[in-house]
């Protein structure tokens, strides 16, 4: 008999009627989860061909609870708890200190609220700081997320091109609130899929299975790795200027539009998923990458060293850098449209 959680066991149908059958349930379950004769249980028909059966009345508002004592954690590392316990579904977050350690928390948490949404501080004692997560996991859709991510990657690109084309170097003086703002929604989208992995209800509400969850978290990734080298640029043409004065018609920053377009095409994508429009954005990042990769081995060939050269190839290696992430991006695509499209045969074993 199935006593607890991970157990197993093998129950017979009954037929019940010339149309009906029923299969009995665990006591131990129904004692578990309070139910009692002629309450009413929702069963949901997965699309891996399972069932799954959950009481009606199910509370929707269960929480998960992360208790921190301050003085046992290890130095510096209160942060990093605290992002651990948001990615994990933490609705509550308590911590308990010495009184005289308040301060040492001031730093830490403003920096967990501003990199996360949706948390506050909702009490604050002399010894105990409570904070607690307000938007629902399944209120914001993954793909609302994906297009913030991608909107401010390729804004700050097209503003990086601008300088480039003599603009002013204000147009990326907020580089870094941009990435901020997409590390942010990254660590949205993970603590989404991992609440959704475990809760049924906030999957139905995302309208999403665990796999294409899984595969919406590893798109969010690739737009956070873009975001990386495109701030990365923009760091470049603030410390060395010249690289805008010395750039030629060849010169890396001119692809960029052409990587614009490719990634456009994936993220309409997500939605139609067409194999051949994918598979052309991907043939054309690869084929920009190969461009690139030989205007580095055209510099490098080139006799002596100089500041422009070094300065070159790191922009160029960020701009082939984009056009990877991008193509990893069209291959998790495929994959999300491939695994809708397969078909579950019964093997018949003779």
């Amino acid at each position: 008999m199935a006593l607890g959680p991970g157990d197993h066991e093998v129950r017979k149908l009954q037929s019940t009627g010339g149309s009906t059958f029923t299969l009995s349930l665990p006591k131990p379950w129904i004692l578990e989860q309070q139910l009692k004769s002629r309450d009413s249980l929702r069963v949901d028909w997965r699309p891996s061909g399972a069932l799954r059966i959950t009481p009606l009345d199910l509370a929707t508002s269960l929480e998960k609870h992360v208790y921190f004592n301050f003085e046992t954690l290890p130095e510096n590392s209160l942060h990093d708890h605290l992002m651990g316990a948001y990615i994990s579904g933490a609705d509550l977050i308590n911590i308990e200190f010495e009184e005289g350690n308040r301060q040492s928390l001031n730093h830490p948490i403003r920096r967990f609220l501003r990199a996360t949404r949706g948390f506050e501080i909702i009490d604050e004692r002399e010894t105990r700081l409570d904070l607690r997560c307000l938007l629902n996991a399944g209120d914001m859709p993954l793909h609302s997320s994906l297009n913030r991510m991608y909107l401010q990657v390729t804004s700050l690109m097209r503003d990086v091109i601008s300088v480039f084309e003599g603009g002013d170097k204000e147009f990326i003086s907020d580089a870094e609130e941009r990435e901020s703002e997409v590390d942010a929604l990254l660590y949205l989208i993970e603590r989404q899929v991992r609440i959704l992995l475990d809760s049924h209800l906030v999957a139905t509400k995302l309208n999403l299975t665990r796999t294409q969850a899984l595969e919406y978290a590893n798109l969010a990734r690739c737009l956070e790795r873009m975001m990386d080298h495109a701030f990365t640029m923009t760091q470049f043409v603030v410390e060395y200027p010249q690289l805008i004065d010395q750039h030629t018609k060849d010169s890396p920053i001119y692809h960029v539009p052409e990587w614009q377009s490719a990634l456009k095409e994936l993220m309409i994508n997500i939605r139609t998923r067409d194999s051949t429009r994918i598979e052309e954005a991907r043939h054309q990042l690869k084929a920009l990458q190969e461009t690139l990769l030989a205007y580095e081995h055209t510099l490098l060939s080139k006799k002596g060293t100089s500041q422009w050269m070094a300065q070159n190839l790191s922009l160029s290696e960020s701009v082939r850098r984009l056009c990877a992430y991008s193509r990893d991006f069209g291959e998790i695509l495929l994959n999300m449209k491939i695994s809708t499209e397969m078909m579950r045969v019964r093997e018949v074993v003779l």
